[in-house]
């Protein structure tokens, strides 16, 4: 879920909205009625998890690898 605040809303409450983050919560920051940042937590994927498991979550964030797209990396720099 993301929650916006203001900078104004955010100051007294910070250590509050901080605990919100590091349950999952997302916060854009306003300035106004205008976002100026996004405040999100931090995942510490080397504790605990192995380079597999931090691998396979990276590549599943990225769009899959088509046969053409292989097959134009297999002949990259070739000159014939």
């Amino acid at each position: 879920m993301t929650r916006r605040v203001t900078i104004g809303e955010a100051k007294p409450r910070l250590s509050a909205l901080l605990a919100d983050v590091e349950a999952g919560e997302d916060l854009i920051k306003c300035r106004g009625p205008e976002p100026i940042a996004r405040v999100t937590r931090i995942h510490r994927e080397a504790e605990g998890d192995d380079l597999r498991v931090v691998l396979r979550r990276e590549r599943a964030k990225q769009s899959p690898v088509t046969t053409s797209e292989i097959m134009v990396w297999r002949h990259e720099g070739h000159s014939h």
